[in-house]
């Protein structure tokens, strides 16, 4: 979920798919799914049972990738037969097989961990879990998927994009082995794991799965948190930083999204055990080991993405650190598209709705 982190927490990318144009089409591009989604569900009640978790989730990963190519499409403004001739195998490959498949079956897993956690588990009603581990997931990847055809789109028309959230400058990042990166995963990993192990000494049975997921969502949240004032300042007074930024956006960024993917990645892993390891959610080791790897993630991500966010930082019209984030000012981010994109976005924007009206016709 990486991409989905980078288009909303880097100011650039935020920008760009905010725009109100490209939130009305969007809200379109995620509506059709949700219906053909639903469609494959009612059709598929019929053929076969989706009561078996792996058949759940290859039918929602198979979905979400058909969707994925289809949203890509339609924010690329592209034919399908030029796709790969313009984009190459290797990024429509990953379209497919990351934002599609995998991503797909991550919500999917998402889904049913959380309805699980309410008591409305999936093994004793397989229907209604089965039919919002389809719907919901192929909406939400028509969304990022159409997001990034957008961007690869503007990249096209001749904006220069400094990140792209396909993960590429994250790879060069690990390659270079950077002792501070490292150090945050292993203490965010370290920190989390051993409040899990201490929660298991005093919570058991099922109540313990939401005491865990509170203290590592929370504890991973603040890792997340200094993790990215570290990434911004290349692991050196990361403190000051800290410490000079006003409470408000501090909060803001450990609620969203610090707590929001904590928990996020938290319920995947919990997913994945009840679902695809078929593991009873009562071990102490089971619980330290989700806790780790959630905590090891945010610290790995928010470190990457204040990292490009120093970089973005040096750009000329970068915007102001009270504008970081989205939901949260969404309204002063379209306010200063202006000042980012410049004219001549204005004028690539015209392009793009006559070539979507172009090939809708």
């Amino acid at each position: 979920m990486l991409h989905r982190l980078a288009l909303r927490v880097l100011p650039s990318l935020t920008v760009a798919v905010t725009e109100d144009s490209v939130r009305k089409r969007k809200r379109l591009v995620m509506f059709v799914p949700g219906l053909v989604a639903f469609t494959v569900y009612r059709a598929a009640k019929q053929g076969f049972s989706l009561a078996e978790p792996m058949t759940l989730l290859l039918l929602s990963g198979l979905i979400s990738m058909g969707t994925a190519a289809c949203a890509y499409r339609v924010g690329r403004a592209l034919p399908f037969s030029r796709l790969v001739a313009e984009d190459g195998a290797r990024r429509v490959g990953w379209i497919l097989a990351w934002i599609g498949f995998v991503y797909g079956i991550q919500l999917s897993l998402l889904v049913l961990a959380l309805l699980w956690l309410v008591g409305y588990d999936y093994a004793k009603h397989p229907d209604g879990p089965a039919m919002m581990a389809l719907i919901i997931p192929s909406t939400a990847v028509a969304r990022d998927a159409f997001e990034i055809g957008y961007l690869r789109w503007l990249e096209f028309s001749g904006r220069s994009l400094v990140t792209f959230p396909d993960g590429a400058e994250l790879r060069i990042l690990l390659r270079r082995v950077n002792p501070a990166l490292l150090s945050w995963i292993a203490a965010g990993s370290l920190a989390c794991a051993s409040l899990s192990v201490i929660m298991s000494t005093i919570v058991s049975g099922h109540p313990a799965v939401l005491a865990h997921g509170t203290i590592v969502t929370m504890a991973a949240g603040t890792v997340a948190l200094f993790a990215f004032f570290a990434g911004q300042t290349g692991g050196n007074a990361w403190m000051a930083r800290v410490a000079a930024t006003p409470w408000r956006e501090l909060l803001k960024f450990w609620w969203w999204p610090g707590l929001a993917f904590a928990s996020t990645y938290y319920l995947v892993l919990i997913g994945v055990c009840l679902y695809v390891l078929k593991q009873p959610i009562d071990s102490v080791e089971l619980f330290a080991a989700v806790a780790g790897m959630v905590g090891g993630l945010m610290a790995l991500y928010c470190y990457y993405l204040g990292y490009r966010r120093h970089i973005e930082d040096r750009q000329p019209g970068g915007v102001p650190s009270a504008l970081l984030r989205c939901p949260f000012v969404m309204g002063l981010l379209g306010k200063s598209r202006e000042a980012l994109s410049g004219t001549s976005l204005l004028g690539s924007r015209a392009v793009f709705d006559k070539n979507s009206q172009r090939m809708s016709s």
